[in-house]
C-alpha cells in the first residue's frame, strides 16, 4: 500500500506463535476445545440473563456485558491464528493488520472499563446499600456501558492513529501471531521512541492505573465487609473475589506488555496467547460459576429446553 509515497508495505508476515508442528497441533486442539465448549458457554450466559427475569440487577446486566466483550475479542486473533495452522505462509494485509489492532484495543479497553464500572456497582452494593437504587439505576447503568464503548474507541482510535502516521518501507516480519502496536511499531522507517512513550501513557499507564484503582477499590470493599455481620457477608466476599480474579487474569499479562519499552522477551508470545485467546474465555465462565443464581438460572433453562 502506498501512503503519501512512504509506506511500501502491502503486507506483513506472521511468524506465529512457534515453529514447533508438535505444539502448533497442540494449541490447535486446545483452542479448538476452547471455542466448542467455552465459547458457547459465554453466549448461554448471555441467554440466560436476558431470558431470567430474576437476573435484572445491575450485576447481571454488566455480567452480560462481559460475556459479550470477551465472546467478541475472541473473534479478533484465535480464528485467523487456527487457519494459519494450516498454512504454509501466515500473511496479513497492511489494512487487515491495523483493522486487527484496532479491534483489539476497542475491546479490550471496553473491557477494561467495565471491571471498573462492576467494581463501583460492588462498591455501591455493598458500603452504600441503601443509595443502591437511586445510584444504580437502569439510566445509569446504560449510560455506563455507553460510557465503557466510547471509551474503548477513543483509546483504539489514539493507537491506530499513531500508527498510520509511521512510515513501513522495508521488514515486514512480526515476530508473533498477530497484530499489535508493541510488534508493528519496530517496523517503521524512522524513530519511533515519541511514539513509543505515546503508547506506554496511553495503553500501559492507564491500563496500571486502573488496576491499581480496582485494588484500592476492592481493598475497601474487603474491610467494610470484614467489619460487619451481615447475612449476605460469605456471597459478597466471594462476588468480590472473583472480580479480583478476573482483574489479575486481564490485568496482569496487559501491565507485561505495555507498561515496558516494545522490545522482545522470551515469554512474550506466550503471555500474548494467554491474554488474547485463553483468558477472555475463561473470564464469563469464572464468574458465573462462583455465582448461585446465574448457575440456578442456567440449570433451569436448559430443563425447560430439554423438556421441550
Amino acid at each position: 500500500m502506498q501512503r503519501e509515497n512512504s509506506t511500501v508495505v502491502t503486507e506483513f508476515i506472521l511468524l506465529g506463535l512457534t515453529q514447533s508442528q508438535e505444539i502448533q497441533l497442540l494449541v490447535f486442539v486446545l483452542i479448538s476445545a476452547f471455542y466448542l465448549i467455552i465459547l458457547p458457554g459465554n453466549f448461554f450466559i448471555i441467554l440466560t440473563i436476558r431470558s431470567d427475569p430474576g437476573l435484572t440487577a445491575p450485576l447481571y446486566f454488566f455480567l452480560g456485558n462481559l460475556a459479550f466483550l470477551d465472546a467478541s475479542y475472541s473473534f479478533i486473533v484465535a480464528p485467523r491464528m487456527l487457519v494459519d495452522f494450516l498454512s504454509q505462509k501466515k500473511v496479513i494485509s497492511y489494512r487487515g493488520c491495523i483493522t486487527q489492532l484496532f479491534f483489539l484495543h476497542f475491546l479490550g479497553g471496553g473491557e477494561g472499563l467495565l471491571l471498573v464500572v462492576m467494581a463501583f456497582d460492588r462498591y455501591i452494593a455493598i458500603c452504600r446499600p441503601l443509595h443502591y437504587s437511586t445510584v444504580m439505576s437502569p439510566k445509569t447503568c446504560y449510560v455506563m456501558v455507553l460510557a465503557l464503548w466510547l471509551g474503548g474507541f477513543v483509546h483504539s482510535i489514539i493507537q491506530v492513529a499513531l500508527i498510520l502516521r509511521l512510515p513501513f518501507c522495508g521488514p515486514n516480519q512480526l515476530d508473533n501471531f498477530f497484530c499489535d502496536v508493541t510488534q508493528v511499531i519496530k517496523l517503521a522507517c524512522t524513530d519511533t521512541f515519541v511514539v513509543e512513550l505515546l503508547m506506554v501513557f496511553n495503553s500501559g499507564l492507564m491500563t496500571l492505573l486502573c488496576f491499581l484503582g480496582l485494588l484500592a477499590s476492592y481493598t475497601v470493599i474487603f474491610c467494610h465487609v470484614y467489619r460487619s455481620s451481615s447475612e449476605g457477608k460469605n456471597k459478597a466476599l466471594s462476588t468480590c473475589t472473583t472480580h479480583i480474579i478476573i482483574i489479575l487474569l486481564m490485568f496482569g499479562p496487559a501491565i507485561f506488555i505495555y507498561t515496558r519499552p516494545f522490545r522482545a522477551l522470551a515469554v512474550d508470545k506466550v503471555v500474548s496467547f494467554f491474554h488474547t485467546v485463553i483468558f477472555p474465555l475463561m473470564n464469563p465462565v469464572i464468574y458465573t460459576l462462583r455465582n448461585k443464581e446465574v448457575k440456578s438460572s442456567m440449570k433451569k433453562l436448559l430443563i425447560r429446553h430439554t423438556a421441550c
